[in-house]
């Protein structure tokens, strides 16, 4: 068993063991789990969510997710996990995401506390629309999943807003009872959700009761400081259920009295600056500085568990990352959709592919290196052989090149 620091002696860490934790914690280090259901069920506890997103320039961001620490077959034991065996559903987290159902009662405290007191625009228009709001639960009562478009705009009060949702009645009543647990994501059909009621899209068994509000916190930190490593309290606000984490400092010192997690310091930061890192990660910290530790390339989403908060991956990793598909074309500096590459304990650098469906090409627009980082033979094969996996991720049947170091360059020339 590692040993807990005490009160009077906390743990230092350097910024290099905090990465090569983080990594870990997330099975992104060498040793990977199967690539089976029980793979993926492993890699899926140790996340706790994956980001939904629309846009699929190369693939689904939880594709890529899963396909970084498990391989291209992962893809399809996702989609089983969660459309066949529904050990899976959509709900809001960090944000629209894929979550556990044995997280259910976790989530059902956030269902049970939907709309928040604030929000009394959203609740006063509901209950201006009771019509509207029992044609859909009657719709789907009938036990057909129902897309979007199959309900009738019956609302006697139009929802307005000064952006995209003005008008969408029916869009704004099913957004609310979803996120109120009424309605489930029941399937997808051509990308577009398809809706149900809970006794159709919950598996035989599930677990309904909520859990109180702080065992919901208390639960999702202890999920965060698994699957981040080491973390202070503004980075766990930021991972699982963003911004809700009432009553965090007060949850931290009882799991910190209960031996659950424990403080450390983390070299070059503020000194009075607290981070924690859970009991269950301390054997694999002592691996790691036990120089028991090996790490790998890896080709990550944008929307990544490892670095989906910026300001952390900026504090541990020194590597400053932001979506550029947001920022008009004339202001990005990489391009529309960037992938950083993780190499080892470092992020060396960005790729930004495009899958040309219509050639069945996998186009390497650009890669970018950090400006400390040597393209040398080691790099460009490992990173290379990761593009190849990608390039049969998407099926795609070649590879082209764009903006490419000189040294990586020339070695393509040569291969």
């Amino acid at each position: 068993m590692p040993e807990i620091p005490t009160a009077e002696r906390v743990l230092t860490i350097s910024r290099v063991e905090a990465r090569r934790l983080a990594i870990s914690r997330q099975h992104l280090a060498a040793v990977r789990p199967r690539a089976d259901d029980e793979g993926l069920r492993t890699v899926l506890r140790a996340l706790r969510y994956l980001q939904l997103d629309p846009i699929s320039v190369v693939a689904p961001s939880h594709d890529l997710v899963v396909w970084s620490r498990l391989g291209p077959t992962a893809g399809a034991g996702l989609r089983r996990l969660w459309w066949e065996d529904r050990w899976l559903f959509e709900y809001w987290a960090h944000a629209a995401a894929i979550v556990l159902t044995e997280d259910y009662p976790l989530h059902r405290a956030t269902m049970d506390a939907h709309p928040p007191a604030n929000f009394t625009a959203i609740k006063a228009w509901v209950e201006a629309n009771g019509r509207l709001l029992g044609h859909v639960l009657e719709r789907l009562g009938e036990g057909v999943a129902l897309p979007t478009d199959a309900f009738d705009d019956c609302a006697d009060v139009s929802w307005e807003s000064t952006g995209w949702t003005a008008g969408r009645n029916v869009e704004r009543m099913l957004a609310h009872l979803w996120r109120q647990g009424r309605i489930m994501v029941a399937g997808r059909a051509g990308g577009k959700r398809l809706w149900g009621l809970p006794e159709a899209c919950l598996p035989t068994g599930t677990d309904r009761v909520a859990m109180s509000p702080v065992e919901k916190v208390t639960a999702a930190t202890e999920h965060t400081l698994r699957a981040l490593g080491a973390a202070r309290p503004l980075d766990i606000r930021q991972y699982f259920l963003r911004g809700d984490y009432v009553g965090l400092p007060a949850i931290l010192r009882s799991l910190t009295e209960q031996g659950r997690v424990v403080p450390v310091r983390v070299d070059g930061t503020a000194a009075k600056e607290t981070w924690y890192v859970h009991a269950e990660a301390l054997a694999g910290l002592d691996a790691i500085r036990a120089g028991e530790w090996e790490g790998r390339t890896a080709l990550l989403s944008p929307f990544d568990n490892l670095i989906n908060d910026r300001r952390l991956t900026e504090r541990l990793w020194g590597f400053a990352f932001r979506n550029e598909m947001y920022v008009p074309k004339a202001q990005r500096e990489y391009g529309y959709y960037l992938m950083p590459v993780l190499h080892g304990d470092r992020l060396v650098g960005r790729l930004a592919p495009r899958h040309d469906r219509k050639r069945g090409v996998l186009v390497i627009e650009g890669l970018f290196l950090e400006p400390d980082v040597e393209a040398t033979a080691a790099l460009r094969r490992a990173v290379s052989a990761e593009i190849a996996d990608l390039a049969a991720l998407t099926g795609a049947s070649a590879i082209e090149y764009g903006v490419v170091p000189d040294r990586w360059r020339t070695a393509l020339v040569r291969d």
